[in-house]
């Protein structure tokens, strides 16, 4: 059941200043409020190449990157629960094991972050929903964002994992109109995983449509049932549903701010 917040007291910002010789108490200005961003509607990447990876793929010529840890995950298999065997399954689990992340991912070639310290200089301007966040530098806001994806007359939702194929600034492409820059694997644009792949009932370097979308217009189905990442299993997963609890915790602070300074003038 999603958790919904409520806050009655938010017409005590609107009260009558004490007087025109009196005190007037004045509130900073809100952070923008999340909950404008809910229907947000993003365009479709069409006709793009997909192929297929795996959490622990080791390096071949066709992926020099070994998938044992994520451009934002340096423990990616350990906190996965395992390897995602793409050959050895269980329906769209991998054999063995139930995952504790999503088995429903996907990487794209764009990594906002530098370091853990740092974002990319030009992150701000091309993420869509980078203000909304208003991150510390360093924190991705790219990880676990939702994609809906069309393939072989099927639709099917994955979160953003990790960084690939092949770059990881192709910020042209990924939030832009561009094609993707790399002419690798016929011009691969999207890396999806086997539970995605096994979803479709396809093979390697497919042809998918994709686009992001909010968590709040992803349906259920065999994607939103594993991974403490995954915000139907674990809500504060959501990172809308954390900027609302920060938006709510401004004004709690901005109410209480504005009773102290009622209080005082009240006792002089």
């Amino acid at each position: 059941m999603t958790l919904r917040l409520v806050i009655p007291f938010l017409s005590l910002f609107v009260f009558p200043l004490f007087g025109q010789d009196g005190p007037k108490v004045k509130i900073a200005p809100t952070p923008p409020n999340p909950y404008q961003y809910q229907k947000t509607i993003y365009p479709w990447k069409k006709f793009i190449t997909a192929t297929v990876f795996w959490i622990g793929e080791q390096p071949t010529q066709n992926n020099p990157t070994p998938n044992h840890k994520s451009s934002w995950d340096q423990k990616w298999q350990i906190n996965y629960g395992g390897y995602d065997d793409p050959k050895q399954r269980n329906g769209y689990l991998p054999q063995g094991f139930a995952p504790k992340l999503n088995p429903f991912y996907v990487a794209l070639p764009y990594n906002d972050c530098l370091n853990h310290a740092q974002h990319k200089p030009e992150a701000g301007r091309v993420i869509p929903w980078f203000k909304r966040y208003n991150p510390k530098p360093g924190d991705t806001v790219c990880k676990g964002r939702w994609l809906q994806i069309i393939c072989n007359r099927k639709i099917c939702y994955a979160q953003w994992e990790d960084c690939g194929p092949f770059t990881t600034d192709d910020h042209a492409y990924v939030f832009g109109n561009a094609k993707p820059k790399t002419t690798q694997n016929k011009g691969a644009g999207i890396d999806i995983s086997p539970a995605v792949r096994d979803y479709f009932g396809v093979g390697n370097m497919v042809k998918v449509h994709w686009r992001f979308i909010e968590f709040s217009q992803v349906p259920k189905g065999p994607w939103s049932m594993y991974g403490t990442n995954n915000p139907f299993v674990n809500q504060q997963a959501d990172p809308d549903f954390m900027a609302r609890i920060r938006y709510h915790d401004y004004l709690r602070k901005k109410r209480d701010e504005a009773y102290r300074r009622k209080d005082i003038s009240q006792s002089n």
